[in-house]
Order: C-alpha cells, then structure tokens, then sequence
C-alpha cells in the first residue's frame, strides 16, 4: 500500500471513530459515563434536553414506605422512610418487597436519605439537623453528626458524599470528619433548579429527584449544570395512584447496569430504561 492510501486510510479510520465517539458523548440521555465529556458539546445556557424512558419490569412494594432514600446494596434494596412516628432504615428483597432488615429511627424525628460507603450506612433527618451512622450488617448505631442545613438527599461519588438540602445546592461531605468540604449550584439553561431530593450517583453524573415533579435531573457534579431531564408521568398507573405520594427513589445496580424508580407510598418499585429525547 502507497505511503497515502495509508495515510487516507488512518485518516478515515480516525474520522469514523471521532463521530462515534462524538455521537456517543452527545446523547445525553445515557445513563453510563459518556467517553467524552458532554460539557465540550452543550452550550451552559442551553436548556436540558428532556428524556422518555421504558419500563422493563415492576415489583412489589411496601405501601406503607416513605421513601426518602433508596440503594442497590449486595443484591438487595437499602431503604431510609420518613414521617415523624414512621421513620427507618431496612433491608428489602428486590423481588417479593419484602423486608428482611429494619430499624426504627427515635419517633421524634424525620428519617431522609441514605447512602451505604464501604461498611457503614449513613442517614439524614428532613430538620433536626442530624445524620446517624450505622454498621452496614448489623444496622447498629455508631456515631452522629450535626449538619446547618436541612437533610433531603445523600449519595457517594467515589470520595465525598453528596448532599442535598431541598435548595438549588449539593454539598460535598468528607465521609470520615464529616465536615462540608464544597458545594456547588445546580442549573439548568443558566437557572437554578431548586426542590433537590433523593440523590443517586451513576458513573460520574449525581441523579436527583426534584420534589413534587415528575423528573429526574442528571446532573454534572463539578459545573452543576443539568445534562439532562428524564421525565416521569405516568410510570405509576393510574390504578394503583389512590393514596400515592410522589416519585421519590433512585437506585442503580453498577453490574448489571440495572436503574430502579419508585415513590412514596407506592405500592410498586420499577426497573426502568431511560430513552432518546422526547423533546
């Protein structure tokens, strides 16, 4: 082969593979980290897309939970439920719904979200400005901490966990002192996006629930701009609505790259596949 039909064909191989690689970052509907980052192709002020999605299958769920915060853990569902009298931490088979696990928080306070890190369990409450830290097996207690604000959504991103308070901010917080270490704003086309609760973190992206709405946000930790919103409605049938609450819970099963929704007080948990944008 000639030294430029060579160079033709590298030149070509290179230019298929850029507009793969470019067409895979643009979807910002993906769930999985996209292999260039989508921050080089979106404008900040630019509106997020917003997504449809699938239902794959549907599960059993306790009614009765007040979903606050929700995790794939060993094969199985962590949850944390709230309401004053009702709040606590359990272990759930995904299949049956049925609790395996729990523990009752003091019946003064408002249970909120959770998150497991290596061998411990850690749990907000919605006002009273305390998180507890549990064993992961046994659920026993083994510290406390105070926070400023309020306590709505907690996930991990790997070094930190990441916090939300119902406001347009999440906080980072160094899971061993337990202190603040940053924060950042969430916006989306240059607006503050406010209401953030349950929180979920899927390679390299912080999913959140925006209270009483029917979306969830897919957010850029470092900028805090929202790539993406995945819109919701009508994922609980209209049958089993009497007595509902609203979507509330995000879990992801890395291995099996399996992503689960549900509410609360719903009496189902859905597997759910996010889909192109809808508009």
């Amino acid at each position: 082969m000639s030294r430029n039909r060579l160079l033709l064909s590298f030149a070509l191989i290179v230019a298929l593979a850029g507009a793969w690689l470019v067409v895979d970052a643009r979807n910002p509907c993906r769930v999985e980290r996209p292999l260039l980052p989508e921050s080089w192709f979106a404008a900040p002020s630019a509106p997020a897309p917003i997504c449809g999605y699938r239902v794959v299958a549907s599960y059993p769920h306790d009614p009765g939970a007040f979903i606050q915060g929700l995790q794939w853990v060993d094969g199985a569902f962590i949850e944390g439920t709230g309401l004053v009298g009702r709040s606590s931490l359990r272990r759930v088979d995904p299949v049956t719904g049925t609790i395996t696990q729990q523990i009752d928080l003091d019946p003064r306070v408002f249970g909120e979200g959770i998150v497991v890190v290596g061998e411990r369990i850690y749990q907000l409450t919605w006002q009273d400005h305390v998180g507890y830290v549990y064993d992961r097996a046994t659920f026993r207690l083994l510290q406390t901490w105070q926070y400023p604000t309020e306590g709505w959504g907690l996930t991990y991103d790997g070094e930190n966990l990441v916090m939300s308070d119902g406001s347009a901010n999440l906080y980072f917080v160094d899971p061993v002192s337990l202190a603040t270490v940053g924060q950042v704003a969430v916006t989306d086309g240059g607006a503050p996006v406010v209401r953030l609760n349950e929180l979920e973190y899927i390679d390299g992206a912080v999913f959140a629930n925006i209270w009483q709405t029917q979306h969830i946000v897919r957010i850029d930790p470092a900028t805090g701009r929202v790539l993406a919103r995945i819109d919701f409605t009508g994922v609980l049938p209209e049958s089993q609505r009497a007595g509902a609450d609203v979507l509330n819970g995000i879990a992801y099963a890395p291995n099996e790259r399996r992503l689960f929704v549900t509410g609360k007080l719903w009496p189902s948990l859905f597997e759910v596949e996010v889909t192109d944008p809808t508009r």
